[in-house]
């Protein structure tokens, strides 16, 4: 009977095991964030590219740096972006 359902499914597949139907990812999110080795996010701050006139050299340079996820961001970025 095992034998019987195994050949079955492997003229399908390579394994016996049911292919779950694949989660997407979040459009939004992954134009956004990137995932980091050590399983957290990074992403570029706003507000850097235009308008730059009337922002102070300080505030350029802050927004220049790269932010990361916070713990709570984290948890819910891992559900937006299954694969990254």
């Amino acid at each position: 009977m095992f034998l019987n359902v195994l050949a079955t499914a492997r003229s399908f597949s390579t394994s016996a095991v049911a292919n779950f139907p694949k989660l997407k990812s979040h459009s939004g999110a992954k134009k956004r964030w990137s995932a980091i080795a050590s399983g957290k996010f990074k992403r570029a701050h706003a507000n850097h590219s235009h308008k730059n006139v009337s922002k102070r050299p300080a505030r350029k340079n802050n927004l220049a740096q790269t932010a990361y996820s916070s713990q709570s961001q984290t948890a819910t970025l891992k559900k937006l972006l299954p694969y990254a």
